[in-house]
C-alpha cells in the first residue's frame, strides 16, 4: 500500500498504518487489508481486468458505494481491478459487494506484472 508522507501519522493513529495494511498475491487470491477499515480476499479468476488508474481521488482511506471501492493512502500509484462475479469484502466490518477496487500501491507495475503471471 502506498502512503503520502502527510497521511502516515494520521493513518497510524487510526489503526490504518503500514503495519496493518497490505496487498498480497498468493494461493490463488489477492488479499487486501487496510487495518480494521477494509479487508478482501479476491480470487484471481474473478479479476476481469487490471491496469493503471489515472482517475483522481477525493479522499484517503476507504471509500465506496454500489460495488465501487477506493482503498488508498495516496493519490499516486493507483491501479484498478474490475471483478466479475462480484466478491464479498468488508468495509468497517460490514459486508459489501466489490465489483471494482482502486488501490494505491508502492509498486503498481510490479503488482500488475505479478497478476499477469498468475
Amino acid at each position: 500500500m502506498r502512503y503520502d508522507s502527510w497521511f502516515v501519522p494520521l493513518a497510524t493513529a487510526f489503526g490504518l498504518g503500514r503495519r496493518r495494511a497490505g496487498v498480497r498475491i498468493g494461493e490463488g487470491v489477492v488479499t487486501v487489508r487496510l487495518g480494521w477499515a477494509f479487508r478482501a480476499r479476491i480470487p484471481l479468476n474473478t479479476i476481469r481486468s487490471a491496469g493503471p488508474d489515472s482517475g483522481g481521488v477525493t479522499g484517503w482511506g476507504v471509500h465506496g458505494f454500489g460495488g465501487h471501492w477506493l482503498v488508498n493512502g495516496s493519490a499516486k500509484g493507483l491501479v484498478r481491478l474490475e471483478l466479475d462475479p462480484p466478491v464479498r469484502a468488508y468495509a468497517v466490518q460490514v459486508p459489501v459487494r466489490l465489483r471494482e477496487l482502486r488501490l494505491s500501491l508502492d509498486q503498481p507495475d510490479v503488482f500488475l506484472a505479478a497478476l499477469r503471471k498468475n
